[in-house]
């Protein structure tokens, strides 16, 4: 028998909200193993540098009201809001899961890079920062014994337009977080992270930074 050739092509799965309650099954016998007990074991060192900038990206998007929306991992951008502004998180942390002798550096990755899009598998043709607003993401705290990245109080988020990257930066790769307050980022906690996005979103002219214009 020969194979039949699809030559249409697969499309865009479309992925459907799972509860955690979806078991393991052979064929539909279910198994004593629940999709939650796969997060469980994959992702509870939210330590971890894959973990943590996902948790950063579900934090943001928590402030903004955008979780309905599920994540595509290796889209252009992180987010966009109902107003269409598009942002991009990146997240660091001084603690991480191994041992270590010092506080790590923060640094983030701000690459410019060529937008994938999902539905139709095709890369744009040229790297460019694909958002209009950047989050940092600070894990602060510097104590192991009480560090917990679900308590809020020990982020901090520094805000930044794209704009400023770009003008500032050019196709700079990396950013420390020294240069990055050097570019006045407007720096807020998780309470303001919608205030100061949408505060953000309304500027149409930026010189060296944000904070200074920008009263919440």
């Amino acid at each position: 028998m020969e194979t039949e050739i699809n030559t249409n092509g697969f499309p865009q799965l479309e992925v459907t909200r799972k509860t955690g309650d979806e078991p393991f099954h052979l064929n539909g016998t279910p198994m004593d193993s629940l999709l939650v007990n796969f997060w469980s074991w994959s992702m509870s060192d939210l330590v971890s540098n894959t973990t943590r900038g996902v948790l950063a990206e579900y934090i943001v998007a928590h402030a903004l009201g955008l979780t309905d929306r599920l994540r595509i991992e290796w889209d252009a951008y992180d987010l966009r809001t109902p107003s269409g502004t598009r942002i991009e998180v990146k997240a660091a942390g001084y603690l991480q899961s191994w041992h270590h002798d010092k506080l790590s550096a923060i640094t983030f990755n701000i690459r410019p890079a060529r937008g994938w899009d999902a539905s139709t598998n095709v890369l744009a043709p040229n790297p460019q920062r694909h958002a209009d607003i950047y989050v940092f993401c600070v894990l602060k705290h510097k104590d192991k014994a009480t560090l917990d990245p679900l308590n809020l109080d020990q982020w901090e988020f520094y805000l930044l337009r794209a704009a400023v990257l770009n003008e500032q930066l050019g196709e700079q790769r990396t950013l420390s977080l020294g240069r990055l307050l050097k570019l006045d980022p407007l720096r807020v906690t998780y309470g303001g992270l919608a205030a100061g996005i949408d505060a953000l979103s309304k500027l149409t002219i930026t010189a060296t930074g944000n904070s200074a214009m920008i009263t919440l």
